[in-house]
This record gives C-alpha cells, sequence and structure tokens, in this order.
C-alpha cells in the first residue's frame, strides 16, 4: 500500500501517536527521575506500575478512565500483595493463578475497559511471579507498584486536562477518514470495471470501523461534562462536525441503487463513471476535511463541485430528452444527493475556515443527545447471572483459568530460562473470547516477536553505544504503544526489540532465544485451548445478531412508514432508529468477519449469512434513500405506498418471528388528501414507489434466506 508523506503526518497528529508518546513518556519517568537519586530500583518497580496501568487508559471519556484506573490501582495493590504471599509455597501460588485468572477475565462481562482492568489484575500478578521478595518486603513492595500506577493515574489526567478537546478531536478526525474511505466504495459501484459482489464485501467491512469510530466519538462527546456543559467555540465545533458528520454518513448511505440495473439501464451514456469519478473527488475533500480536523488548522474549501454538478445535470437532461425512451428519473435522484453532499463538504469547510461560533441552546445536548450513547450497567447481579455455560464469557474465564495453569506448570518445568512468567503473559494477551481472535492474534505476536528478535540482536551486536541504545529504547517504546491498536503485529515487532534492549540494560544480557521459545509455547498452549477447551463458535451467537439487525431495520423502517402515513415523527426518535440500524450492522459483519477466519468445519451457512449481511446492507440503505426524501414531497398518503410498506413490515416481521424477534406492528393514521404535485414532485413519487418496490423485493429475499440459514 502506497504510503505519501501527508498520511505520515497525519499519523503523528493522530489519537494513536499521541498514546504512544503519553504511554511511554508516563511509563520512563519514574525510573528516569529515581536514576537521577540513586533509587533506579524504586522507579523501576514504579514503572512497572505504570505498565500495568496504562492498559487501561485506552480512548474514551476521561471520567470513565479516571473511574477505570482507580479501581485498577486498587485490584493492583490487592494483587500484588496477595501473588507476594502466594508465590511462598507453589501449590498456593497454582492455585491463586487459576482463581485470579477466572476471576479477572470474567470482567469481560462488563465491556472493553473493565476488560482492560481485569487486564491490568493479570499483569501485576504474572509480573510478581518471580519477585523475590521476603515476607516483609511484600507490601512495601507491592506499595511502590500502587505509587507507580497512581503516578501514571495523574500523569493522564495532567495530560489531558492540558488540551481537553484533543483527544475528541483525533477521534473525530479518525471517522472523517473512514467516510471518506466508505464514500470511494460507493463511488466505485458507478464504475463499469468494478466487481459490485466484491465491492460489497469491502463496503460491509469498511462500515463496521465507521461504526465503531462514531460510537468512539459519541461517547467521548456526550459522555463527557467538559463537551457538554461548556460552551466554548471549541467544543460547539466538535458537537456540530459530529452531528453533521452522521447525518452526510447516512446521505452517503441513501446514495444506493440496483447498480447492477442502473449499470445496465445507462451503460450506453456514460453517466456512471462521471458520477463515480465525482464522487471519488468529493471522497477527497472529506479526508481534506479530516486532515485538517487532526491538524487543528483552518482551510477554505476550493473544490467546490458546483461546476460539475451543472455539467452532470446537463447531461442528465439530455438523456430526458433522448427520444430512446430511457427515463432519467434515478439520475436525478443521484444527482440531488450529490448536490446534498456538497452542500454538506461545504459546510463542514466552514467550521474549520473561521472561529465560528454558532448558537447552540445551553443543555440540548445533555438532555436529547445523551440519549444515544449506551450506558453499561454494572450490577453485581450481572456477574453472577453470566456463571454458566450459556455465557461465553463464563466459558472464556475458565479457558484462561486452566491454560494458565497449564501455562504456569509448564513455565517451571520446561521452560529455558528465568523469565518463564513470558508464557503466562503470551496467554493473557493472546487468548480472547472467540477463536478467530485468539487465532489472529496468535500469529500477529509469533511473527512479531521473531522479526523483533531479529531486529534486537541487531541493535545490541552492532550498535554498542548505550547512548544510541538508550535512544532506540525509546523510540521503540513509543512504537510499541502507538501501534498498539493500530497494527499489533507492528506492535509486537517494536515491543521486542525494546523488552531485549531495556534486559541488557538490566543486566539481563541477550534473551531473545528465551523470549521466542516461551512466545512459542505460550501461543501453541492458546491457539490449541481456544479450539478444545470450551470453544465458543461464532455460528452459535451469529443468530442473534441476525435478529437484532432485522429488528432495528424494521423499527426503521417502521419509522419512516408513520411519517408517509402522516404520522408526525421526532427527529431524535428517527435518528435513534437510524443509529441502532448501524450499529447492529456493524455488530453482524463483524461477526461475520470472524466466523470466516474460523476452521471450514465449524462455518455452518456461510453463504446464506454472507447473503443476508449483503441483503441487510441494501436493505439500510434503500429504507435510508426513502428517508432522505421525504422532508422534500411532503407526506404521501397513496394507498399503492401504504400496502407496499405493509407488506415489506409483514415479511420482515414474519423473518424476525422466526429467529425469536419481536414484531412491530404498523398502523397507518388516516391520512388527508395529498396536496397537488407539480411535474417534478410527481416525478419523485415515481421514484418514491420504485424504491418502496425495492424495499418490498429485499424484504422477500431477506425472508428466503432467513429460511435457508435456519433450515
Amino acid at each position: 500500500m502506497k504510503i505519501n508523506s501527508r498520511e505520515i503526518k497525519q499519523f503523528f497528529y493522530s489519537q494513536y501517536f499521541s498514546d504512544g508518546l503519553r504511554m511511554a513518556a508516563g511509563i520512563l519517568f519514574p525510573s528516569l527521575f529515581f536514576n537521577f537519586f540513586g533509587q533506579f530500583n524504586t522507579g523501576l518497580t514504579m514503572s512497572l506500575g505504570a505498565v500495568c496501568i496504562c492498559t487501561i487508559d485506552t480512548p474514551g471519556p476521561l471520567m470513565h478512565k479516571r473511574n477505570a484506573m482507580a479501581i485498577g490501582n486498587l485490584c493492583l495493590f490487592i494483587v500484588a500483595v496477595t501473588t507476594g504471599f502466594a508465590r511462598l509455597n507453589i501449590f498456593t501460588l497454582g492455585l491463586e493463578i487459576t482463581a485470579f485468572s477466572f476471576f479477572f477475565s470474567m470482567f469481560t462481562v462488563y465491556g472493553t475497559r473493565a476488560a482492560s482492568v481485569g487486564t491490568s489484575a493479570l499483569l501485576v500478578m504474572i509480573f510478581m511471579i518471580d519477585k523475590a521478595a521476603k515476607p516483609n518486603e511484600i507490601v512495601g513492595y507491592s506499595a511502590i507498584i500502587l505509587a507507580g500506577g497512581l503516578w501514571y493515574l495523574l500523569f493522564s489526567l495532567v495530560f489531558f486536562g492540558i488540551r481537553p478537546y484533543r483527544a475528541t478531536q483525533q477521534a473525530l478526525g479518525e471517522n472523517i477518514t473512514d467516510i471518506a474511505d466508505f464514500l470511494r466504495l460507493k463511488a466505485a459501484f458507478y464504475l463499469p470495471e468494478t466487481d459490485i459482489d466484491e465491492n460489497y464485501r469491502k463496503l460491509v467491512s469498511r462500515q463496521i470501523k465507521v461504526s465503531q469510530h462514531q460510537d468512539l466519538v459519541r461517547e467521548m462527546l456526550f459522555k463527557s461534562r467538559v463537551m457538554v456543559k461548556e460552551s466554548t467555540s471549541a467544543s460547539r465545533i466538535l458537537m456540530l462536525t459530529f452531528v453533521d458528520l452522521v447525518d452526510m454518513f447516512e446521505q452517503i448511505m441513501a446514495t444506493h441503487y440496483d447498480y447492477a440495473e442502473i449499470r445496465k439501464k445507462y451503460a450506453e451514456t456514460g453517466i456512471l463513471s462521471e458520477v463515480g469519478v465525482l464522487l471519488q473527488h468529493m471522497a477527497d475533500e472529506v479526508d481534506n476535511i479530516a486532515y485538517i480536523v487532526l491538524t487543528n488548522t483552518r482551510k477554505k474549501f476550493k473544490g467546490d463541485f458546483i461546476e460539475n454538478l451543472e455539467h452532470l445535470k446537463s447531461k442528465i437532461d439530455e438523456i430526458g430528452r433522448d427520444d430512446k425512451g430511457v427515463s432519467n428519473l434515478a439520475l436525478k435522484k443521484i444527482l440531488v444527493n450529490l448536490r446534498d453532499l456538497n452542500d454538506r463538504i461545504k459546510s463542514l469547510y466552514r467550521y474549520y475556515n473561521s472561529r465560528y461560533s454558532g448558537a447552540l441552546i445551553d443543555g440540548v445536548y445533555t438532555d436529547e443527545y445523551s440519549r444515544f450513547v449506551t450506558h453499561q450497567d454494572y450490577a453485581a447481579h450481572i456477574f453472577f447471572d453470566n456463571l454458566s455455560f450459556s455465557s461465553s464469557a463464563f466459558k472464556h474465564a475458565l479457558r484462561v483459568s486452566l491454560v494458565c495453569l497449564i501455562g504456569f506448570i509448564l513455565g517451571r518445568t520446561v521452560a529455558m530460562g528465568h523469565h518463564s512468567y513470558w508464557i503466562l503473559l503470551t496467554i493473557i494477551v493472546i487468548l480472547k473470547p472467540g477463536f478467530s481472535l485468539s487465532k489472529q492474534r496468535n500469529y500477529q505476536r509469533l511473527i512479531g516477536t521473531v522479526a523483533g528478535g531479529v531486529v534486537g540482536v541487531g541493535i545490541l551486536t552492532f550498535i554498542p553505544s548505550k547512548d544510541t541504545q538508550f535512544i532506540l529504547l525509546v523510540v521503540l517504546m513509543i512504537g510499541t504503544y502507538s501501534f498498539l491498536r493500530l497494527n499489533y503485529v507492528v506492535s509486537v515487532l517494536f515491543m521486542t526489540p525494546y523488552v531485549l534492549i531495556l534486559f541488557k540494560f538490566l543486566g539481563v544480557g541477550i534473551v531473545v532465544k528465551e523470549r521466542i521459545v516461551d512466545t512459542l509455547i505460550g501461543s501453541s498452549i492458546a491457539l490449541v485451548a481456544s479450539y478444545l477447551i470450551f470453544p465458543t463458535w461464532e455460528y452459535d451467537q451469529i443468530l442473534d445478531s441476525v435478529k437484532s439487525v432485522l429488528e432495528a431495520n424494521l423499527s426503521y423502517l417502521v419509522r419512516v412508514a408513520e411519517t408517509i402515513s402522516g404520522v408526525p415523527a421526532g427527529t431524535l426518535d428517527y435518528k435513534l432508529a437510524r443509529k441502532e440500524v448501524y450499529v447492529k450492522s456493524a455488530n453482524l459483519s463483524a461477526a461475520f468477519e470472524r466466523m470466516t477466519s474460523e476452521p471450514k468445519s465449524k462455518q455452518k451457512k456461510v453463504k446464506d449469512i454472507h447473503k443476508f449481511v449483503v441483503l441487510n446492507h441494501i436493505l439500510s440503505s434503500y429504507i435510508a434513500t426513502v428517508a432522505s426524501s421525504l422532508p422534500g414531497i411532503g407526506v404521501i398518503g397513496q394507498s399503492e405506498d401504504l400496502k407496499l410498506i405493509k407488506r415489506s413490515i409483514a415479511t420482515l416481521n414474519d423473518s424476525t418471528e422466526k429467529l425469536g424477534g419481536q414484531a412491530l406492528q404498523f398502523r397507518p393514521s388516516k391520512v388527508p388528501e395529498p396536496p397537488k404535485k407539480t411535474d417534478e414532485g410527481g416525478k419523485d413519487e415515481i421514484l418514491l414507489r420504485e424504491q418502496l418496490g425495492l424495499i418490498n423485493k429485499i424484504s422477500v429475499d431477506i425472508g428466503r434466506v432467513t429460511g435457508d440459514i435456519l433450515a
């Protein structure tokens, strides 16, 4: 993949590099500070605490980070003290490893951040296993580890307090980049050389990233007291940008048609290629906005597409006047969407062209937009409710505890060095709730460890200067944490030489062979265990995702149907329904991708589920297309429209009920006679009816595929 200089610069402005810099500084500072006073061991122990707590320091609202790191520090101290005493007897140590591995792995029931607290606790347990501390030294040593964790907590809070909006700005910029990539894939549908089925696969995969980043930005905006209570220009601009961005994404989704049909219909005109090229240019401008947001710069919009759109309009009008009887209604609708997209791009540019200070009513985001974020329930009963084999979290926790016990035993019997905790460390990092994620992490860690080992040996062999080695240590450390969420292979590639150089400074010597062997042992155990010990296969759970996405699309369609029938629709309720569709669709797509990484023998109904994923995406796009048309058309009350909608809802209800879901009833209100339409309005009604017909057709196809999945 070709990387230009701007992409490199964009990386250095991204949250990934910012995270790497913050984590590396927070970990290194205690060691450097205490080394200055001749207390290097104290500083190193504090750095150990910082290493554990930094795993919790992932993107999200500052309040959530603070609370999670505070709880993490409490767990850190308790686990460090417990392990310090448990290690005095090999049997009590084995019992503790088994019990703590189960308990802290169960934290996954409370979400990703809680799971990172559990990982932090397991890390300090692993690091304490080989710490030869006397009984009277254990509490003091654990207190120093706690001091390191508290230091990192304070450092992180100060870091974000200096620039409270920066993290949100970075997440928003990356979300805009995702949408630009999504738009390029949409543009490819209009190009004759594009394989439609393959492009759908790429589009669905990209939608996962868009949804994940949107959820992150939504949390950071609407769960942050700074954002919702302060009325500064910066906070208003971020709010407005995100709201417009979500609407833009829907508009991009709405530019959807039966591409095979319109290619066939307009093949001779050449108009579709022009549409595709224009959309690609618009995607470039969206990318420019992402760069502006990330780098916090100001720039005027110089790429206005008015002339291109007027040229396109002229060609579309010519097609309409053609004697061949080819209707240009679909092309006109595409043109309307392109104009709207152009206006939205200009609007986003305007926020960053000047010190925009649009009036916002205080409290509107607190009261309304807080409904767009999910709220995690931390009640104790959730933990206990999941203590059964019907829970994937319970099976994962059991698997981790058993595998850690096996790893501990092997570490004490067959490991070749003094750092056998690497086996346990590898298991903790690799073993995930699903087989596909464990398998992916396994390969990534092995590749990164071997390649990084070669790099590390090269540095230690050919660069004898300790000053240069220390500089490289800092660079490698920053790289490790910068790529931890972005590219795990690269992260491990940086991590291995960084650890080897660190051990050289500690006087341990070159331990690359030991690290690679222990990593191989840990990886092998983790991979075999994820396949044999209480395995969780995606097919066993994917039907729940299929049901959820059907229910979400059904709710979305009912909202649109109510508007068409004359029921006043609240904008907020409509947007909530739309958000649910995108989130559930992304979850389904992610589950399907994981399933395709599993062993072939465990993949069931793959082709049918793939058809469902694509049909679901098409359905939500068609509904979005109709929804975007309604404000301009007004209420449509013709019986033909209502019959089509009723038929579609009934078909989707039937599929939902087959999956054990909840059916939704649509009862149209008594609609007054629709106002007389202009010729243009009449054409819009015809196009609307075509779209409703397509929704009905897709609903029938979904019903058929659902039956095939359940057969």
